[in-house]
This record gives structure tokens, C-alpha cells and sequence, in this order.
């Protein structure tokens, strides 16, 4: 299975895109909080997308009114959730999953994006079964191996992953133990420099040269989209990819 972003790649885009990061999450909080209701201690979904707002030192007020919104207290846009999927030069795997107030108007840019980048939307469920949703969280280089084995084994985590070039490690879980396993690492001091619910490729697809660069060029233009939450794929980039 393919490793995600590395931590520095992942905290720098969140730095660099504090604004619409916001924007992304209190849009989360608000989906999250109509279908499960407005208190995070009983609807998971929601307690993720808290702690991931709080993790950009986002304020409780800000959650709190976006909470409100979504449960009817305050006045507020309702949003929907959809999916879109597709192929980005070199034959990669996308998904983009996207809140939205106008179907219309997100599918139209989201096309738009896939075609000036040399790829091509796919129907439903075309790439989707490449992927699968697992919790993540992320330790750099230095952390306490065996600690963090120990912690996570013990609090129902699937697998730990050390990667050998960088020292980097994951704890990967179920997406239904994530918060579990996240508050076990938690409690014994292990503060993940990332934790996410996510969706991996079970395989990587390699690419190069120009075609990379047309794939980093396609994934940044999505990303940036006020509508797009996430974007996965199965791209495996080099450093060429960012020349």
C-alpha cells in the first residue's frame, strides 16, 4: 500500500493555505455535526474534524458557531457531500471529494481542472476500489519506536510502518478506532505530527518527467478548489515531479 504525503510536504500546504484550510474544515464540522449531531464526545466524525481545527489553532468560537449552524441554532448554508473520480496523466488514480452548495458549478470546475491537466473524469466506483479508508497517524524521524508499538497494538491499531529512508513512522487503524487509538497515543504523550482518517491506494503508480509534473500541476489545481476537501490518488512522484 502507497504512503501518503510526508509530514513536511503536508504541514507546509497547511501553512501556506491557512485560509481556505479553515474554510475546508468548518465546512467538515458543519456535515459532520448534521449527521451525527452537534456533540462530539458521541459523533466521531465530528470529534476528527474538531481536533483537526483545533490542530490549526483554529478558535473554539469559530467551532462552536460552525456547530451551531449545522444543528439549526444559528442560520447557515447547507452543504452536500460528493464524489468524483478520475485519471490524471500516466493512467493515475484521483478522488475528489468535495462539500458543495451548487453540484453544478463544482462538477463543471472539477472537469475543467481534469481536462486542461491532460486527464479525464471517470463514472462512479472507476477508481475508488483502488483505494481504502484507514486512519493515520504520523510520527517524524526520532520518535520512540517501540513506545509508540506498544501504545498502538494495545489500543486496536492494524499495523505500525517505519519507513527506512527517512525513519518517518505510521500507525495505521480502522477508520471506527481511529479516535481510540489517537486518544491512547495521546494520553502516553505520543502527539502524532499528523492524524487523519484518509484513503490510501493499495498500489502505487509510478510516474516521471513530464507527466509528473502535469500530475503535481492537475492535484495542486484541485486542491486548491474552494469546493475540494480532499484529494487522493496513487501517484508516486519523484523529485523531478516539483522541478
Amino acid at each position: 500500500m502507497g504512503r501518503g504525503p510526508s509530514i513536511e510536504a503536508r504541514k507546509n500546504a497547511v501553512d501556506a493555505q491557512r485560509g481556505k484550510i479553515f474554510t475546508k474544515i468548518i465546512r467538515e464540522i458543519g456535515v459532520a455535526a448534521r449527521a451525527g449531531g452537534g456533540d462530539p464526545n458521541g459523533n466521531p466524525r465530528l470529534r476528527t474534524a474538531v481536533d483537526k481545527a483545533l490542530g490549526v489553532n483554529m478558535s473554539k468560537d469559530v467551532i462552536e458557531r460552525a456547530i451551531k449552524k449545522a444543528t439549526g441554532e444559528l442560520e447557515g448554508v447547507e452543504y452536500e457531500e460528493v464524489r468524483y473520480e478520475g485519471y490524471a496523466p500516466g493512467g493515475v488514480a484521483v478522488i475528489v471529494d468535495c462539500l458543495t452548495d451548487n453540484k453544478v458549478r463544482t462538477v463543471a470546475d472539477v472537469r475543467h481542472a481534469f481536462s486542461k491537466c491532460g486527464g479525464n473524469m471517470g463514472t462512479e466506483g472507476s477508481v475508488s476500489f483502488m483505494f481504502r479508508k484507514l486512519g493515520v497517524l504520523s510520527f517524524a524521524a526520532g520518535a520512540d519506536e517501540e513506545k509508540i508499538t506498544d501504545i498502538a497494538i494495545d489500543a486496536g491499531a492494524d499495523d505500525v510502518v517505519v519507513y527506512p529512508e527517512d525513519g518517518a513512522i505510521d500507525v495505521l487503524t480502522a477508520p471506527d478506532a481511529f479516535p481510540s487509538v489517537k486518544a491512547a497515543m495521546d494520553a502516553a504523550g505520543l502527539v502524532a505530527d499528523i492524524a487523519e482518517v484518509t484513503y490510501r491506494a493499495d498500489n502505487d503508480s509510478p510516474v516521471s518527467g513530464e507527466t509528473a509534473q502535469q500530475v503535481v500541476k492537475l492535484l495542486r489545481w484541485l486542491e486548491d478548489m474552494d469546493d475540494v476537501q480532499n484529494v487522493y490518488s496513487n501517484a508516486e512522484l519523484g523529485q523531478d515531479a516539483y522541478a
